[in-house]
């Protein structure tokens, strides 16, 4: 279902690129874009004729094609992406948006609700929301001093993670009318349940991978971040895997050895659970070609829940000098992969101080609570 939906996507998004800079389309014109036949095509054309989503404006005649154009020229979806990771009991909800104001709004919106969000937090245009797998039917859901849109429950269906979404409004449009076009959908079912608008939205159930590198560079050239930055995009490249992010974070600053101002650097990443293996090789073998330090370091880590001694590590990271050996013991005691020389300290710290605020992150006498998400 998954492939058909995400076919139907490709389709129509071509489908109203080419109507609004020419005002309609043809078959052909589908077949060479999209380099498909031209009998998938008008099977498409056909089904979406029948489902309202376009027009015919001309028939065929002789060598000359029928000519169609999308029946609206508002976007497909607002959110571009929507993907889940899970870690046991824990789920991890990502929402890509097409506008920052949007996303603010959800977040707003959603943490008011509450619900089974145990942490909501924005960056930019990508909305992070972390559940507990659990069902609220008790939250209330309405016009204001209430929210306007709120998940009342998460739970696991095999490999799929399903989100139950309450809302009136805006919000409703959105679920009922975009949500099912952004890339990583499954699928939407909306009902009508009394003043509100329920509706089911499901994802695949992701891994978690977060990859810390650090000691990449040499005073001669080279940066840690651009070399995570790159290895977040090489990575990207394969079948199964989301890029969600790239941090920044600053360690004790006043070591004789640094390169520079002392920084490591963290990518997180959305895995299909079958391809965990070859994006970790992939992921060594990428940082020992690359990096311009043969001290170069590489930590990989399944999952997202906070490990209270994996976070005590990089708290220390930032005050004291910590030894690769005390590095090693407790990355293997937390079963994170740790490959490399002394760079393995601050990449085992970059995963450890994952979900720290900005701010504290890149002001290395910031005091951080070792009991953040």
């Amino acid at each position: 279902m998954s492939r058909v939906i995400e076919r139907r996507r490709e389709l129509l998004a071509v489908m109203r690129r080419l109507t609004l800079e020419r005002g309609h389309f043809t078959v052909p014109e589908v077949m060479e874009l999209c380099t498909l036949p031209r009998s998938t095509v008008q099977d498409w054309v056909t089904r979406l004729l029948e489902e309202g989503c376009l027009v015919q404006k001309e028939e065929r005649r002789g060598r000359h094609p029928a000519v169609y154009a999308a029946a609206s020229a508002l976007p497909a979806s607002a959110c571009r992406r929507i993907f889940t990771t899970v870690d046991g009991d824990l789920v991890e909800c990502y929402h890509e948006c097409m506008s920052s104001g949007c996303a603010a709004f959800c977040a707003y919106h959603h943490a008011l609700a509450g619900g089974p969000l145990v942490h909501v937090q924005r960056d930019g245009t990508l909305l992070r929301e972390c559940g507990v797998i659990s069902e609220h039917d008790d939250v209330e859901i309405g016009l204001a001093p209430l929210s306007a849109v709120g998940v009342v429950g998460i739970r696991r269906e095999g490999d799929e993670i399903v989100q139950r979404i309450r809302c009136v409004g805006g919000p409703a449009y959105s679920l009922t009318d975009q949500m099912a076009e952004a890339e990583g959908v499954c699928g939407v079912e909306a009902r009508q349940r009394g003043r509100t608008i329920e509706g089911e939205v499901r994802t695949r159930a992701l891994v978690h991978l977060g990859i810390g590198v650090d000691d990449t560079d040499a005073p001669g050239g080279g940066a840690t971040f651009a070399l995570a930055l790159a290895l977040l995009q090489h990575l990207s490249t394969i079948r199964g895997v989301i890029p969600i992010g790239h941090q920044v974070a600053m360690l004790k600053p006043d070591l004789p050895e640094r390169t520079a101002g002392n920084s490591c650097s963290y990518i997180e990443l959305a895995v299909e659970p079958g391809r965990v293996e070859e994006v970790t090789d992939r992921a060594v073998r990428f940082v020992s070609a690359e990096a311009l330090s043969p001290e170069w370091g590489i930590a990989v880590r399944e999952g997202f829940r906070l490990l209270p001694a994996l976070r005590g590590f990089g708290v220390r990271a930032r005050k004291e000098r910590v030894t690769p050996d005390e590095a090693r013991d407790l990355a293997a005691e937390s079963g994170i992969l740790l490959q490399g020389g002394r760079g393995v300290v601050g990449a085992l710290a970059a995963v450890a101080l994952r979900g720290v605020p900005v701010g504290a992150l890149l002001d290395p006498f910031a005091g951080i609570d070792e009991g953040l998400k």
